[in-house]
């Protein structure tokens, strides 16, 4: 059986694919995100890709957000930060990327996976993709992503869903408040209205797709820092006895 993660990147025509998994809902270890967002900077200099699609394996999860087994290993500040920074280098590589990234959200989403949904420039979604900040219950707090979704879904709304860690809010709550774009009865019917879009969309002339992606993330350019100190703050709250004990009582549920 599968136990690591893989990110795989294939490129169709003008448009390439990343997919990521891993055998624990789509989760993120440390490493796992350094591969992501290589993948994500590695396409700056291809050419011959105009857009990007960000979509995990699987017809359940799309993102459990980060890797519960790697948040109890970590026992110093220094760890800490580093693991949370690999959050923010992923969704600063999605922000500077000089291509368009869609969002290909097929199910549940959970903390550092709606923060991937929140930074990509379009985001296409079932009916199944509820999603969920549930960091405020393990005694963290959604810090290194907060930017991209207040971005998104504005400040009022990403404190209701904050102070809600244990609820979820359906695929059509996020589409009303424009986490998601567009939503969908079954994955087949995303996919079909992904294929036509992004076809669409590719062969658009590329300089202008570029420049467009800097208009819409205009005013970020301060988050390489933001998120960084977001990342510390984070790595500080995740040794504390609650949160010890808190990951410990969720993995032996």
């Amino acid at each position: 059986m599968q136990t690591t993660g893989t990110i795989n990147t294939t490129i169709t025509e003008k448009i390439a694919t990343i997919n990521f998994y891993h055998p624990a809902s789509n989760s993120f270890p440390s490493e796992q995100l350094q591969a992501l967002t290589n993948a994500i900077n590695e396409l700056n200099s291809n050419k011959e890709v105009t857009l990007i699609i960000l979509a995990s394996e699987g017809e359940k999860a799309f993102c459990a957000g980060a890797s519960f087994d790697e948040l109890l290993q970590i026992n110093d500040l220094e760890n800490g930060t580093k693991f949370f920074s690999g959050f923010a280098n992923v969704i600063n590589a999605m922000r500077t990327s000089n291509k368009l990234i869609i969002g290909r959200v097929q199910g549940k989403t959970v903390g550092g996976g709606v923060g991937l949904a929140a930074a990509c420039d379009y985001c296409f979604a079932t009916e199944n993709a509820s999603i969920k900040l549930s960091e405020l219950a393990i005694g963290i707090g959604p810090f290194v992503i907060e930017p991209a979704v207040t971005r998104k879904i504005g400040f009022p709304a990403m404190s209701e869903m904050t102070l809600e860690a244990e609820t979820w809010k359906s695929a059509q709550w996020a589409k009303e408040k424009q986490l998601f774009t567009q939503v969908f009865s079954s994955i087949q019917e995303m996919d079909e209205a992904i294929e036509k879009f992004a076809n669409r969309l590719s062969n658009y002339n590329p300089e202008a797709l570029s420049e467009m992606k800097k208009v819409l993330w205009k005013n970020t350019e301060h988050w390489d820092v933001l998120l960084k100190e977001r990342a510390g703050i984070s790595g500080k709250l995740v040794l504390s006895d609650f949160t010890v004990n808190a990951l410990n009582a969720f993995k032996n549920k």
